[in-house]
């Protein structure tokens, strides 16, 4: 099959839909596909053709206020003239998806992933969502299949946009984290790991070290939001414990996960939690924030849920699932993942 993906923003940038169409092109090329992705992030020293591990690259310039939406009306062009049997939109919170609906034709099988969390921290984020509704609502249902990551995300879906989904969750390369070596250092360590926004609730972490000092936290990823949790460290007393490492390379990050006593995510807004699914499969205890997808971790062995993003919660369900084991054989596979949406490409 010749598929289309569409995407915000792909390889090298970081992130869970990224993350989620680089595996997704990438093995089904090795599956004998011929695959094309399409982005809206060029830069002005990215190519705008480019070939990345076997996958065609196509990006185009785009606006994203704020980082978000990411308006590059190219991305429709590219998607009305291409052969592709499949086109595969991801990412309802950004306009490429939109552009690809209006644009697919009636030739060709068009199936949406959103990604959808409902919601943003961001009070203007969340005006322009209210205003998208109807055009990404229309996008979503002019699909023939839509792709829900988590059951929660698939109940959403239903609920505010009357969006009949099926679940196929992310997966996960399990030996890749399962064999890690884990990462020493000098004294016990917390992981976060992800984007650095607000909602992403680091902060919290940060704010619980006071009740946790034989740990100190260790920070994975880059972001805006980067500079006020350096200074809310400084604020706590504890910026000598918290060691953020800016961007982590792939063959890395599992040891990194291996060897952190605990992974805590408290976001507010999420889809599925790839990164509590990579920690489970290094076997590390997580405690995650009972909202949104994250709640649906929290059955989990080796788990533990709070609904409380205060100092004391914090730090207690850390003590509560320190020693706690997990299953790394519960998480899904990757080559799973792929084979399940190749069948939802090939149904008439």
């Amino acid at each position: 099959m010749k598929i289309l993906q569409v995407t915000p923003r792909y390889a090298p940038r970081t992130g869970g839909v990224e993350t989620h169409v680089r595996e997704l092109a990438t093995r089904l090329v090795k599956a004998g596909h011929s695959v094309t992705v399409v982005t809206a992030d060029r830069r002005s020293d990215d190519p705008r053709n480019q070939t990345i591990d076997g996958v065609d690259v196509v990006r185009h310039r785009g606006v994203a206020p704020g980082g978000a939406f990411h308006v590059a009306p190219g991305v429709a062009a590219t998607v009305q003239t291409s052969a592709a049997d499949i086109v595969h939109a991801h990412n309802y919170h950004s306009l490429p998806l939109l552009f690809a609906a209006a644009a697919v034709g009636s030739d060709q099988r068009f199936v949406a992933t959103p990604h959808y969390h409902g919601g943003s921290a961001d009070r203007v984020r969340d005006v322009l969502l209210d205003l998208y509704r109807y055009p990404g609502g229309w996008a979503l249902r002019r699909a023939d299949a839509v792709i829900a990551v988590s059951d929660w995300e698939r109940d959403r879906l239903a609920r505010d946009l009357d969006v009949d989904a099926r679940t196929i969750p992310n997966g996960i390369d399990r030996d890749r984290f399962a064999d890690a070596t884990p990462e020493t250092r000098d004294r016990p360590y917390l992981l976060c790991v992800g984007r650095l926004e607000e909602y992403k609730g680091i902060q919290h972490v940060i704010r619980g070290l006071d009740r946790l000092p034989e740990y100190d936290l260790v920070v994975a990823g880059s972001g805006p939001y980067r500079d006020q949790l350096e200074r809310i460290a400084e604020r706590v007393g504890v910026a000598d414990r918290v060691h953020f490492e800016g961007f982590v390379a792939d063959d890395r990050l599992p040891s990194l996960y291996a060897g952190a006593s605990v992974y805590v995510s408290l976001s507010a807004f999420e889809a599925f939690g790839m990164t509590v699914q990579e920690a489970i499969a290094a076997g590390t205890p997580c405690v995650v924030r009972e909202a949104g997808a994250l709640a649906e971790w929290a059955y989990r062995d080796g788990v533990a849920s709070i609904t409380s993003d205060e100092h004391d919660a914090v730090a207690a369900g850390i003590r509560s699932v320190r020693c706690e084991s997990t299953d790394p054989s519960t998480v899904n596979d990757w080559n799973d993942v792929v084979s399940k949406i190749e069948c939802v490409y090939s149904r008439s």
